[in-house]
């Protein structure tokens, strides 16, 4: 049975037109959460269109060689005969100008669009399809180029391809852009943008994406015109047949135990962990290994072709657990996964979407447990905020967390919005009776002589003179300036001599002091070897 998304966009992404006529296609902007079959939304109106445009093509090409055929018997002449050329040959090499283009953020979602696509496509005879992606040889996708009808790409690969002149643009009829919002997080927006110059004269125009965020609008607005919105089911719904739990942990030790008795459950047909770096993934994978589980590691610093290895071992049930990034959160379709565990947290909310999205497929039933320490309760607090929904924290007896679990909100535990909180009011104008502690308050308006902020500062003393030596800043030619500065703790020190008077200063180093004007006069070394100038000498 078609899901709903197919329901409502193979209808509308089929051209229309009447009989005798060029069909009319309409541009569409979908959004639907992952797993919900957008793939075969896209692909079927293309394939269906493309088939059409090639029968529609064989037939006028055999009338046109049933004609000559008919001219030369009437003629007497030798028949002709139809001329076939061997694409391999360098001689006969063109070009690829394919009819429809599909474009993917990521290596792991082009393949498995194409996959999908060929199967398809299986027992029809003459359309064919082409995957291009980075980190494999060019010239065996230069290859597989040749007479392509489809080409399912990554745009940084393709725009390669497109620059060498191995493939040429300005004959597709039919773009999609598949996972859009993923696409500009990639930092693809000026590829897109030059595929879309590339690519003008164009019929259709399709974008799938998770959101229709005000980014995706705009880009749309570039690529698009005037198309037409499917908002199916938005990532805030529920996935009614994924069961998502969580278990809180003190620390890495306690969240690893948690990991390696849930995936002792004997209900896991295969599961994917989910890491947050490289590092982790490789780390979590060895040791997952050497406990006796089937786990391999998946991300974007492995080459390409050890990607695909792994993926296949996982699809033919060689690999029991697939430890990734968020490389892996879109494009891996495998109905036999029934577990996912959020071991590493995503750096933005929307991910976990469609991290969970790899289980439960086309209906099925899935289970999506996440694991989460103190430290994490914001990026838990996102994800609810996201998805609209509260997650139901739950304990493996025996290894219940001894911290206290989060609950609540982001202000329950003093860092987030400051919702848990609770301030005594404060009037933040700067006029009125507002009383902060520590002062009289009174604000900005107050009378000068009335203002006691500063007045109760130390001992009821504020600014005022602490000490007869700071009393009065005007008369330091006093005696006391400074002698009654400590108090009785350090004596009473009655050789400091008014700072204004430098002549009544202690001597320094036994040395005489002469009588000045209240400046600082120094004595060079040298003045007992120089003799006093006198008149007359």
């Amino acid at each position: 049975q078609p899901t709903t998304v197919q329901e409502q966009t193979i209808p509308l992404a089929m051209g229309s037109g009447e009989a005798g006529e060029a069909a009319r296609f309409i541009d569409l902007m979908v959004s639907s959460q992952t797993g919900s079959g957008k793939t075969a939304a896209f692909l079927l109106p293309v394939l269906h269109t493309l088939l059409k445009q090639q029968a529609t093509a064989e037939s006028e090409e055999r009338a046109e060689h049933e004609r000559a055929v008919a001219e030369a018997t009437a003629k007497g002449e030798v028949l002709p005969k139809r001329k076939r050329k061997d694409p391999t040959s360098s001689r006969n090499f063109k070009a690829a100008t394919p009819g429809a283009l599909i474009l993917c953020p990521t290596r792991e979602l082009a393949q498995q669009v194409a996959h999908d696509a060929i199967g398809l496509v299986q027992h029809c005879r003459g359309l064919r399809i082409a995957n291009v992606v980075g980190g494999m040889p060019y010239q065996l996708q230069i290859a597989k180029l040749q007479n392509a009808d489809l080409v399912v790409a990554t745009p940084g690969r393709l725009l390669d391809l497109q620059r060498s002149m191995q493939i040429k643009l300005d004959k597709v009829q039919f773009l999609v852009v598949d996972e859009a919002d993923r696409m500009l997080d990639l930092g693809f927006a000026d590829d897109l943008a030059e595929v879309n110059q590339l690519t003008i004269e164009r019929k259709q125009t399709m974008m799938f994406s998770a959101t229709i965020a005000p980014r995706i609008q705009q880009l749309a607005a570039r690529v698009m015109r005037q198309p037409q919105k499917l908002q199916i089911d938005s990532p805030q719904e529920k996935h009614a047949n994924i069961k998502q739990v969580l278990f809180w942990a003190d620390n890495p030790q306690h969240k690893r135990k948690l990991l390696d008795h849930w995936l002792r459950d004997t209900t896991i047909n295969q599961a994917i962990v989910f890491a947050s770096t490289q590092i982790e993934c490789d780390g979590l994978a060895n040791d997952l290994q050497q406990a006796g589980f089937d786990a391999v590691a998946l991300h974007g610093a492995l080459n390409q072709g050890l990607r695909n290895r792994r993926l296949m071992a996982l699809r033919n049930g060689q690999v029991q657990v697939l430890v990734a990034t968020d490389v892996a959160a879109r494009g891996i379709d495998v109905p036999t996964i029934t577990h996912v565990f959020n071991y590493g947290l995503p750096m933005k909310a929307e991910d976990y979407t469609h991290r969970i999205g790899r289980t439960g497929r086309a209906g099925r039933d899935g289970l999506a447990v996440t694991f989460a320490e103190p430290r994490d309760r914001r990026k838990i607090f996102d994800i609810e905020a996201f998805t609209r929904q509260p997650f139901k924290a739950e304990v493996v007896p025996g290894m219940e967390p001894q911290q206290r679990a989060p609950q609540g909100g982001r202000g329950d535990f003093g860092g987030g919005g400051g919702r848990g909180r609770e301030y005594a009011p404060r009037d933040r104008k700067f006029a009125g009776g507002g009383q902060r502690s520590g002062g009289s308050g009174g604000g900005f308006n107050a009378p000068r002589d009335d203002r006691g902020g500063f007045e109760q500062r130390r001992g009821n003393e504020g600014f005022a003179p602490r000490k007869p030596g700071f009393g009065d800043f005007g008369n330091r030619t006093t005696t006391e300036s400074f002698a009654g500065r400590h108090g009785d703790s350090f004596g009473q020190r009655n050789d400091f001599a008014p700072r204004g008077d430098f002549a009544a200063r202690k001597p320094a180093f036994d040395k005489p002091a002469r009588p000045g004007n209240g400046g600082k006069v120094f004595v060079p070394r040298d003045a007992a070897k120089k003799r006093a100038f006198k008149p007359g000498n």
